[in-house]
């Protein structure tokens, strides 16, 4: 059985994506699953937050962007058993210009996957915030999509954005892709605002709201500055119990 193949998205920045795509992998590999994360956003931010730092003389998810058959030249181990990441730097902001005019552009990311997925449980797609190729190739590849949503006053605005986008790729390009749902990230519960996007989430996307949730988590800011996901960092903090309590409701949430 191959890979449960699962997109972190959302165009909007500072929402917790990048962090949700590394505690979330990181998470799982705790839970002795094989678990994949593409690094798909030039920052290379969810690449640095396990420890690849894009100034590395690596092979990046761009040098076999092109050639999918040396997909393997791009997989490291991370320091977690179980984890393995394809990095990402500033290298990718090339393959937005040079896919523009290929065939099947959307599928390049899709088709580098392909011949690594029997090795993996779960495969996760941390996007770059925006809804341009890179994106769009993560939306293809994946059979899952979780929006990571900051409970502030704007984020529910740019998520019918997104869904617009989720709904256009999975009736044109990707019929497979399916939303697998939202986590709150940044709660604080002593603000009435997170509460009312709790609310308001809910009463939008019924039966699609995860209930874990991911607390404004100070070890969870500190984690990222030192390579590592925050379950390695202090395990007995917040952020870490919340995504291990989140990884768990994603192994028993199948859509």
């Amino acid at each position: 059985m191959s890979a449960r193949r699962i997109v972190v998205a959302n165009q909007k920045g500072g929402v917790g994506k990048t962090t949700t795509s590394v505690n979330l992998a990181s998470s799982l590999a705790v839970m002795e699953k094989k678990v994949l994360l593409v690094d798909c956003d030039p920052q290379g931010n969810a690449s640095s937050g396990l420890n690849f730092f894009p100034g590395d003389e690596r092979t990046t998810i761009y040098s076999v962007l092109f050639e999918p058959e040396r997909a393997r030249e791009a997989l490291y181990s991370a320091e977690l058993p179980y984890l393995h990441i394809m990095p990402a730097n500033q290298d990718l902001v090339g393959a937005e210009i040079e896919l523009i005019d290929k065939m099947g552009r959307e599928y390049y990311i899709k088709e580098l996957v392909e011949k690594v997925q029997d090795d993996y449980d779960f495969i996760f797609f941390d996007c770059p915030p925006s809804l341009g190729l890179l994106t769009v190739n993560a939306l293809c590849a994946a059979t899952e999509m979780l929006v990571p949503l900051q409970c502030e006053y704007y984020a529910l605005e740019g998520v019918a954005h997104l869904l617009n986008t989720y709904e256009l790729v999975k009736k044109r390009l990707n019929p497979d892709l399916k939303l697998l749902g939202v986590v709150l990230t940044m709660y604080d519960q002593r603000n009435r605002l997170s509460r009312q996007v709790r609310h308001e989430v809910r009463k939008t996307f019924p039966g699609h709201l995860f209930e874990s949730i991911v607390p404004r988590n100070v070890r969870l800011s500190e984690a990222p500055s030192y390579g590592k996901p925050v379950v390695t960092y202090d395990i007995k903090s917040s952020g870490a119990e919340a995504y291990l309590s989140l990884a768990q409701e994603v192994v028993k949430r199948i859509v």
